[in-house]
């Protein structure tokens, strides 16, 4: 790929997932490497053993409707053990905390407008193989991290192609 290329990779992801907050360090990683020519596209796979994943995708398609997408999944997936405890209440909080409008976030959680987006993400992810999180897609290949994130990196950047 030349310089001015577009470098793509799927980050499929649960907010409620321990190892998901632990990789968001090979993604600010790859981003400082890649610039803006990285794009990381969230895509949602929320797992049925946690209770609030289903409820934080939707309110992260709502922080990037509001325009702080990136933050608020950072600022949640920091936040992973006190989701399990507060659910919704700790969405909507973050959502303030983050100078979002926590009005509109409630009301987008309670009326599931962003349902549809979270529904197709996970059945996407369930027809190409998609089992845990975090799994990434790179130049079509998945990469399943949820057992071990060791490497990772370095195989993105390899499928990638160097920055």
């Amino acid at each position: 790929m030349s310089n001015s290329s577009l470098f793509r990779v799927e980050y499929w992801c649960e907010l409620q997932c321990p190892d998901c907050a632990s990789a968001l360090d090979d993604l600010r990683a790859l981003r400082a490497a890649y610039g803006d020519r990285l794009e990381i596209q969230l895509r949602h796979f929320p797992l049925e053993r946690h209770k609030h994943a289903f409820a934080a995708a939707q309110a992260a398609e709502e922080a990037f409707v509001q325009g702080q997408g990136w933050p608020y999944v950072e600022a949640v997936l920091a936040r992973t053990a006190e989701l399990a405890e507060r659910g919704e209440e700790l969405l909507v909080e973050v959502a303030r905390e983050l100078g979002l409008d926590a009005e509109e976030m409630d009301t987008a959680l309670i009326d599931g407008r962003h349902m549809l987006v979270v529904d197709a993400d996970q059945a996407e992810g369930k027809a190409i193989g998609v089992t845990g999180t975090p799994t990434y897609v790179v130049a079509g290949r998945r990469l399943d991290a949820g057992q071990s994130q060791a490497g990772i990196r370095e195989q993105i950047t390899e499928l990638l192609g160097q920055p």
